[in-house]
C-alpha cells in the first residue's frame, strides 16, 4: 500500500535541476522540504561524509552557483532568505542517504516521496524514448507513404514552441 505524499509532486519536480549531467536537488531546497535548518542539514552531512561519495553529492562551483542563483532569485541585501553560499547538490542516491543521516520520521517520508518522483521522471523519459524509437522504425518500414502522418504525430508529441509574446512598453518608430 502506497503512503500518501507528504509533499506535493509539483513542489519536488520544480526543485530538480540538471547540473553536470545529473538530476539533482539543492541542499537549501531539501532543508526546507525536510523542515530543518539548512545549517543543520549540512552539519549532519559533514559528520557523515563517508556516506556521500561524489556521485551522491557535490558542492556547486562558483559559476554554477551564480548561474542558479540568478535563475532562482535576486539576492536580497542584508540578512536575506536566499542562499549566499555555494549549495550542495544531491543526486537521487544522496537524497536516499539523507534520510539515514537526518534520522527523523519526516526525513524518511520526504526522502521516499522524492525518490518516487525521480523514478516517475525516469519512467516518463523511457516511455518517450520508446515511443520515438517505434515511430522511427515504422517510418523506415513504410518509407514515404505516411510521411504526413508521422509529421503530425511528431508535432503532437514534440515540445510545444512557446507562443510569441507581445512586447510591453513604449515602441518608438523605426527610421
Amino acid at each position: 500500500m502506497k503512503s500518501s505524499l507528504v509533499i506535493q509532486v509539483e513542489k519536488i519536480q520544480e526543485r530538480i535541476y540538471r547540473i553536470r549531467g545529473r538530476k539533482v536537488m539543492l541542499s537549501h531546497h531539501l532543508a526546507s522540504l525536510y523542515e530543518v535548518p539548512h545549517k543543520a542539514l549540512i552539519q549532519a552531512v559533514k559528520r557523515n561524509l563517508k556516506r556521500f561519495p561524489d556521485d551522491f553529492m557535490f558542492q556547486l562551483n562558483e559559476s554554477e552557483f551564480r548561474s542558479l542563483r540568478s535563475q532562482i532569485v535576486t539576492l536580497e541585501t542584508g540578512r536575506g532568505r536566499y542562499p549566499k553560499y555555494r549549495s550542495y547538490a544531491f543526486t537521487e542516491q544522496g537524497i536516499a542517504m539523507l534520510s539515514a543521516v537526518l534520522r527523523s520520521d519526516r526525513a524518511i517520508r520526504v526522502s521516499i516521496d522524492i525518490v518516487r518522483v525521480f523514478v516517475k521522471l525516469r519512467e516518463y523519459v523511457l516511455k518517450d524514448q520508446s515511443l520515438v524509437r517505434r515511430i522511427n522504425a515504422m517510418e523506415k518500414k513504410f518509407d514515404g507513404q505516411f510521411q504526413t502522418v508521422f509529421q503530425a504525430i511528431r508535432e503532437i508529441i514534440g515540445p510545444n514552441p512557446l507562443p510569441s509574446r507581445r512586447r510591453i512598453g513604449f515602441r518608438g518608430e523605426r527610421l
